[in-house]
């Protein structure tokens, strides 16, 4: 049988143009961890890396051993995502623009979920996994819905201090079509890692930005 691929499967989420468009986000199965810190350097950043492909993967490989939950059908592990916010006093939404210090931000990162996945198999992949990293705080992981709605994206290429760059081209198409941006704390700046940092020089990385809008 052939595996499930969300990036092929569903080109609208995961293969926007480099040019901004308009889509409507479904509900969505994700594992997550929150954080804050500097992703470059905070340790916090990398357990939750850890948590997340070690959760994900003892879900995908349950089969080896007979375990997979009900109606479980081979797939592709998703790309890793992250929801970005800023530690702020002055209550201004982070719209991926003027970063001045990055050990202010705030994060979920977060790995999508096959459909099968339900809040128990969460815990059974949760209490595998812990026994072989005991060391991890798996108190950390969550299992969440997500349902992002209107929003305008696009695929930036380049590294991720570029970003900007293709920030202003959204900003400007959400003007331009009488939209209007609507960050809240449940609709963050997000951005979906097509590439590998470690693997992909940063002029070749990929990566989809997403922000909230509404209508008006």
């Amino acid at each position: 049988m052939e595996k499930l691929d969300y990036k092929k499967a569903y080109k609208d989420l995961y293969q926007p143009a480099a040019k901004p468009s308009l889509i409507e986000v479904p509900e969505m199965i994700f594992f997550a961890v929150d954080g804050e810190g500097d992703p470059n350097t905070c340790p916090a950043y990398k357990e939750a890396m850890e948590i997340l492909y070690g959760l994900s993967f003892t879900v995908k490989m349950s089969k080896m051993n007979g375990t997979q939950p009900e109606g479980y059908f081979e797939y592709v592990v998703p790309p890793l995502e992250g929801l970005w916010y800023l530690n702020s006093d002055d209550g201004v939404a982070f719209d991926g623009l003027n970063v001045t210090d990055k050990n202010k931000f705030k994060w979920v990162s977060m790995i999508r979920q096959p459909e099968f996945v339900t809040e128990q198999v969460f815990e059974d992949a949760r209490e595998k996994f812990s026994k072989k990293k005991p060391q991890l705080d798996l108190g950390k992981a969550r299992f969440i819905r997500n349902t992002e709605g209107l929003c305008v994206q696009i695929m930036h290429k380049g590294s991720y201090d570029s970003e900007p760059e293709s920030i202003l081209k959204m900003k400007k198409f959400t003007e331009e079509n009488g939209l209007t941006e609507d960050f809240s704390a449940e609709r963050l700046h997000h951005e979906i890692y097509l590439s590998d940092p470690r693997k992909c020089a940063p002029e070749r990385l990929r990566t989809v930005i997403r922000h909230p809008v509404r209508r008006g």
